[in-house]
């Protein structure tokens, strides 16, 4: 048992690896609500009626949604500081945020859209008959209706993000994997390293789904 993984090894680096949660925590976070707040937008944009938002909408959603996070985590952190008519250096924290964040934005907007298309057209109808204007029926009536709809694959978009910030690590951010590899290349033993970090993953994500379910539940009741 102890060469796939070694308990004893794993308790003594578990302080280490757990000091990189919060920033896991933080990214995941951040990059959460940059992407909630650039989704909606690109969900109105991917569903307006002019085509000078739509179609440049589609293109970076399709764009986002067919390239992989981690060349944006290259291209921030290492390709623009070497741009000379950029020259724009930012911290690794700042880089992977950014990244994560318009990533999932493709995701989310595609996830908001959706949800926006499910609500019944009455009730589009019903505010413009109360005389509220686009931005209000939108704010007060459309959302709050498609964010129970919304809310499983939002959290699903969320978990994914969690478990995507590993990926991070490549830009020396100092998360949960990062400091599995520091551990690992102190123990030599990257193995029980990387399991272990694995098994820290797991209830933070089961955490996750439990505060979804409750969400739901009192959208649900409000409902």
């Amino acid at each position: 048992m102890e060469d796939f993984f070694d308990i004893k090894l794993a308790i003594e680096n578990l302080p280490l690896i757990l000091s990189g949660l919060p920033m896991t925590i933080i990214v995941s976070l951040g990059s959460m609500a940059l992407g909630l707040v650039l989704g909606l937008f690109l969900s109105l944009a991917r569903s307006s009626e002019l085509i000078v938002l739509r179609y440049p909408a589609r293109i970076y959603i399709s764009f986002m949604r067919g390239t992989p996070i981690l060349v944006f985590l290259f291209i921030l952190y290492y390709g623009l500081p070497m741009i000379e008519t950029v020259n724009l250096q930012m911290s690794a924290l700042s880089a992977a945020i950014l990244g994560f964040g318009l990533n999932s934005a493709a995701y989310i907007a595609e996830v908001i859209r959706a949800s926006i298309n499910s609500v019944p057209k009455g009730q589009w109808e019903s505010a413009k008959a109360l005389g509220l204007g686009y931005w209000s029926s939108l704010m007060k009536i459309i959302l709050p209706q498609g964010a129970r709809i919304a809310m499983p694959p939002l959290t699903n978009v969320f978990l994914d993000l969690v478990k995507a910030t590993s990926l991070a690590a490549v830009i020396t951010v100092p998360e949960l994997f990062q400091k599995a590899q520091i551990a690992g290349g102190r123990s030599f033993d990257s193995l029980t390293m990387y399991i272990l970090v694995a098994l820290i993953y797991w209830p933070l994500c089961i955490i996750i789904s439990i505060i979804q379910e409750r969400l739901e539940k009192r959208f649900s009741k409000y409902m």
